[in-house]
């Protein structure tokens, strides 16, 4: 991997000189140094002027724009501009296109207009590659390389012809022969039979459910498409430049499509654009699963936030402006959890398009605004506190997230359309972040031996491999908990037999012969007190000893929870679905048994997450509240170089970095 990092944490945003005259690029500049930028990404949308026609290219705009940017100390992260190919390349071959499932053609108009799989779109755009690294190569201001731009966004799935021939091809690489395909696919039933490779397309609209095992392997070819636009680009970028390589991934912003734990091996640093969603009055606790959803696929390694948003976006339903403090507050969670980088979309706010409504560092209405004057103090901020860079994030526990497993998961034709992938997800990460517990958010193929508590969210689909790991990892003296509809299938979709769940029944010392999901609002209680909705299933328990029944609804003295002693560990089971209080409670309960201990104790609203690198620690303090609160650390302050023995008093709304006097021992 190429060094991305120096001394600093890299501070700016996307910047599209292109859009403005050039009698405004030296004052943009001027306004960059004065809020502390050090870091744009330029290029990102600019085929259509870098190549206005086929094999012409004009670099003068953007020689000139760099040379700019590199003579006021602003660094470069240079796109690939590959992200949405210029009109012309449609007007000249329609067949590039995309297709929807009901076969209607997306034109161009918007971004993205473009077939993963064509071989015309990858010629086309390669070459632009290989023109723009070969003039940029060695230009000083260029540090890093962009490829593309949010792979996958708006045409993750193509239907057309020439999908349908990649995606066999596709199947032929994975099955071999037809043979292998009808077993994996199932194709006895409904009479699916395959004899030819000429009768298999992708899942296009029919009449009724379409193969799940089709859906699921169309899926995978899909995500696999886009990373080989990734790879291919990444290839000409390694045979001309030696500057670091990256992509923005999109994780924690509904992004479902694209398998990203395959993905981190081609890129030199793991990027990401994460946009709260501005319905929820808790966001940021999507945000903070978010970032330690980016570390998991980073692998622990500090990350770069290579966007979000200074307030508003453009493309929700109801497009809220951010609250005063809250452009800080996220920031630096997100340095919390890892990120050795805050960038934005984008640095000037647009006139015209698509996105004019999008906020930016420096908005409409200029430098007199509270956006700006947050974005300067934001740029002080990570200037003091630079000394985290290269740090690592504190976690005891892990919480195994499998994107094959959502997508299975989320099929048609399931018990309970109320059971998706999320939501336990959302509602464990959230129970350990009121308990002021950081968790990695990882691939199940993930070396647990670290972690003192795993969480296992509705693994509906489950490999072998990882379901044995999770047994090793329990024997071995670990704890997890492991929640309803998880290890239901084989990596092809099929019913683990014997009973639920499946591949995780012996090690959680249980069984269920029947699920029994419950009716829209419906309720049940547990003689423990609990209440649960959505999800029952009748259970029993095979050496498991039960910790909570069913005390009403379809199935009362039932078992709902349940521990399994597994060698040196334990295996915990909850069947149903508890509200927050429930899990907070469960999960308080795995906490204390696994010997988990919080980054600090604090109240409920405020956010505590420890970075370390060898003797030293930082503690981040987010208070999300409108109280002061008081939390126990000594050390100095670095926002405010105030010390603080003792205690440290943190006001409403704000933010501290304390460098801990002496660092908490890591764990065993």
């Amino acid at each position: 991997m190429r060094r991305w990092q120096g001394d600093r944490i890299w501070f700016g945003a996307d910047y599209n000189p292109e859009q403005w005259p050039e009698a405004t690029w030296a004052e943009d500049v001027e306004l960059m140094r004065r809020a502390g930028v050090n870091l744009v990404s330029v290029g990102i949308f600019s085929w259509a002027l870098l190549e206005p026609a086929p094999g012409e290219y004009e670099f003068g705009w953007l020689d000139r724009a760099i040379d700019v940017l590199h003579g006021g100390g602003i660094a470069v992260d240079l796109a690939t501009a590959t992200a949405s190919p210029p009109p012309w390349l449609a007007h000249r071959h329609p067949e590039t296109l995309p297709r929807r499932a009901d076969g209607a053609i997306l034109w161009p108009g918007g971004r993205q207009a473009y077939c993963p799989s064509s071989p015309v779109f990858r010629q086309r755009s390669l070459a632009l590659v290989e023109a723009v690294a070969g003039r940029y190569a060695a230009h000083p201001a260029v540090v890093m390389w962009h490829v593309s731009n949010e792979l996958g966004c708006h045409n993750v799935h193509c239907y057309c012809d020439v999908s349908a021939a990649a995606f066999r091809d596709w199947l032929r690489a994975r099955y071999r022969d037809l043979d292998g395909l009808n077993d994996a696919w199932g194709t006895a039933f409904w009479s699916q039979r395959y004899g030819d490779w000429a009768e298999v397309n992708p899942p296009r609209l029919a009449p009724t459910f379409a193969n799940p095992t089709q859906q699921l392997d169309f899926l995978r070819f899909s995500s696999d498409e886009q990373r080989a636009q990734l790879r291919a680009e990444r290839a000409v970028l390694d045979r001309l430049v030696r500057q670091p390589v990256t992509t923005n991934f999109m994780i924690g912003t509904g992004i479902k499509y694209l398998d990203y734990h395959s993905w981190a091996s081609d890129v030199d640093v793991v990027a990401n654009d994460h946009y709260l969603t501005a319905a929820d009055p808790d966001s940021h606790l999507g945000l903070a699963l978010a970032a330690d959803h980016t570390r998991g696929v980073a692998g622990g390694d500090p990350w770069l936030l290579m966007e979000h948003s200074t307030s508003a976006v453009n493309w929700q339903p109801r497009n809220v402006a951010k609250t005063p403090g809250q452009l800080r507050r996220n920031s630096l969670a997100h340095v919390a959890r890892g990120a050795d980088g805050v960038l934005f979309f984008q640095w000037r706010a647009s006139r015209a398009g698509a996105e004019k409504f999008h906020s930016a560092l420096l908005p409409h209405a200029g430098v007199d605004t509270k956006v700006f004057g947050e974005v300067c103090r934001l740029g002080a901020d990570l200037s003091a506190i630079a000394e985290v860079t290269g740090s690592r994030v504190d976690a005891e526990v892990a919480i195994l997230f499998d994107y094959e497993a959502w997508w299975g998961v989320e099929l048609d034709s399931h018990p309970s359309v109320d059971v998706t992938y999320a939501d336990r997800l959302n509602a464990l990460h959230g129970a350990l972040f009121r308990a002021g517990v950081t968790a990695d958010v990882v691939h199940p193929s993930t070396d647990l031996g670290r972690y003192r508590l795993v969480l296992v969210p509705t693994l509906y689909l489950v490999r072998d491999a990882h379901a044995e790991a999770l047994r090793g990892y329990v024997a071995a003296g670990g704890t997890a908990l492991v929640t309803y509809f998880s290890g239901i299938v084989d990596e092809h979709d099929h019913i683990r037999l014997g009973g639920y769940p499946g591949a995780f029944r012996e090690l959680l010392g249980v069984r269920t012969e029947e699920f029994f999901p419950l009716r829209a609002g419906e309720r049940v209680h547990l003689d423990d007190g609990g209440t649960a909705d959505v999800w029952t299933e009748w259970l029993h328990a095979e050496g498991a000893e039960v910790l909570a029944a069913y005390a009403d609804g379809p199935l009362p003295g039932v078992p709902a929870l349940t521990r399994h002693p597994v060698g040196r560990g334990a295996a915990w089971y909850v069947g149903t679905r508890l509200d927050r209080a429930g899990t907070d409670a469960l999960v308080a309960r795995l906490v204390a048994e696994s010997g988990v201990r919080p980054a600090a104790d604090v109240p409920a609203g405020v956010e505590v997450v420890r970075r370390r690198d060898g003797d030293r620690s930082w503690l981040f303090v987010v208070n999300h509240t409108d109280d002061q609160v008081r939390v126990d650390v000594t050390g100095t302050e670095l926002l405010t170089g105030a010390a603080c023995a003792g205690g440290l008093a943190v006001p409403p709304g704000e933010v501290a970095v304390v460098r801990e006097d002496v660092a908490r021992p890591a764990a065993d």
